[in-house]
């Protein structure tokens, strides 16, 4: 229930609002909905994981990763645009992660 809520709202605010808000969205999800810190981490970091790989697809492909080879550029990779895409999406999914698990943590805080 968390994940797809996670999912779902960082997905459509991820294109009108700034990339930070994914953080908020698990944040607030989490705060309200999560249970457990391990599950709240996993939902926020695969949601947002997932959102950004999405949202990176449908950006980058239209273009003929254009962006994309230029950042490859600056960063030789082997694999090229995977590997961005990849470390795009964890660093994402890490931002999620830790917010859902801060969301939780204050909910234990102040239940306790």
């Amino acid at each position: 229930m968390l994940f797809l809520i996670i999912l779902i709202l960082s997905f459509i605010a991820s294109y009108f609002l700034p990339w930070w808000i994914v953080a908020l969205i698990a944040f607030l999800a989490a705060l309200f909905l999560g249970k457990t810190s391990g599950r709240s981490f996993w939902s926020g970091f695969g949601g947002v994981f997932i959102v950004w790989v999405v949202l990176a697809l449908l950006k980058s492909i239209p273009n003929d990763n254009m962006l994309a080879s230029r950042v490859i550029q600056l960063f030789p990779l082997p694999h090229s645009w995977l590997l961005l895409l990849f470390i795009t999406a964890l660093i994402g999914g890490l931002v999620g992660g830790m917010s859902a698990l801060s969301g939780v943590l204050v909910k234990k805080v102040f239940t306790k």
